[in-house]
């Protein structure tokens, strides 16, 4: 056999911002188990819910992946939250397998698809992001900027909001980890605040 044959055949992946799967391509994770790729699509913005991530003390079993939203989202339906529940029902163009994004899904969503001109706060560990492909380093006041993409900047008809989505990676028995579109800041917040969430679906690629 020559090398030809045997070379394994080029992945390619659509680009970011590329509407795809129901949504918009986000970007790629690398699960920090298996080594796999997994390509997020973001859900568009006529898709999002308002809730609660959960009961506030509740320590959920199997909802603290920073990467696999679906299994942090069927965890959280599984304990009873209404929100997860919710997410986990949507169909969209014949696409059914919907969650809260992850910590380092989420990140990507802001680091991608950030809304706003203003610089971003720059706190905490807003930004660092060992799962993504590439690896997310800490965020500068200018870096990320503005999203390239029309569609996603402030006013556009896919643009996040200026406030506060869930993410479904739990910190705690009292809170789970949140994303501010307003400058980028990644806090922990307590599970019975009710905050925006944007769908995602995931597709492994390698």
């Amino acid at each position: 056999m020559s090398a030809v044959e045997k070379a394994a055949p080029a992945v390619t992946t659509p680009a970011t911002g590329q509407a795809y799967g129901g949504g918009f391509v986000t970007g790629i994770t690398r699960d920090p188990v298996t080594g796999k790729l997994y390509l997020h699509i973001t859900a568009g913005a006529a898709h999002e819910l308002v809730g609660k991530w959960g009961e506030y003390g509740e320590k959920i079993e199997g909802a603290d992946s920073f990467t696999d939203s679906l299994a942090n989202t069927q965890a959280m339906a599984a304990a009873g939250s209404e929100l997860a529940a919710k997410v986990l029902v949507l169909s969209i163009e014949g696409f059914t397998d919907w969650a809260i994004p992850a910590r380092d899904v989420q990140e990507l969503q802001y680091r991608h698809f950030k809304p706003t001109t203003e610089e971003n706060w720059a706190a905490a560990r807003s930004g660092d992001n060992p799962n993504s492909e590439p690896v997310g380093l800490l965020y500068s006041e200018e870096d990320p900027a503005q999203t390239a993409h029309a569609a996603f900047q402030e006013g556009g008809a896919e643009a996040f909001r200026d406030t506060w989505y869930w993410s479904s990676s739990q910190r705690s028995a009292y809170g789970a980890f949140s994303m501010l579109f307003d400058g980028g800041t990644q806090l922990n917040t307590g599970k019975g605040h009710e905050l925006r969430v944007r769908p995602v679906r995931s597709e492994l690629i390698q």
